[in-house]
């Protein structure tokens, strides 16, 4: 049966979707957005990948994985020209770069709030 993770050391989510679904041994993280605790859009693509980033870290933690854990990351970019190489930048500081996840980077038309940056994944609970 799966299991919904929930902590309030992450942002708040909407009522219509959880944080992150554990079903077989399998963590689904939902999409975050680089977005503070306020819900406020942080800065440029850099800081906003970054808070993604960090938010989606706490939320593995509270499912008991982690971002080393993570099988496949889905990136979504409101303006690929511009920022693919900066949010590379920032995301390769998350990752040992001999176990990248395997990504798929996908430019978008508009993202929720007016975010340049989103960020969802996939990853294996460390205990299972």
């Amino acid at each position: 049966m799966p299991q919904i993770v929930y902590t309030s050391e992450a942002n708040p989510v909407l009522p219509v979707f959880s944080q992150a679904v554990i079903s077989n041994g399998t963590v689904y993280v939902s999409g975050n957005i680089g977005c503070d605790k306020n819900m406020k859009i942080v800065g440029d693509i850099k800081a906003q990948t970054r808070a993604a980033l960090e938010n989606i870290a706490v939320v593995l933690e509270a499912a008991g994985s982690g971002l080393d854990r993570i099988i496949k990351a889905n990136i979504y970019l409101t303006n690929m020209a511009r920022d693919f190489a900066p949010m590379n930048e920032v995301y390769a500081e998350f990752f040992d770069k001999d176990k990248m996840p395997a990504r798929t980077c996908i430019g978008v038309a508009a993202l929720p709030m007016g975010a340049d940056f989103e960020m969802e994944c996939t990853a294996e609970i460390s205990e299972f």
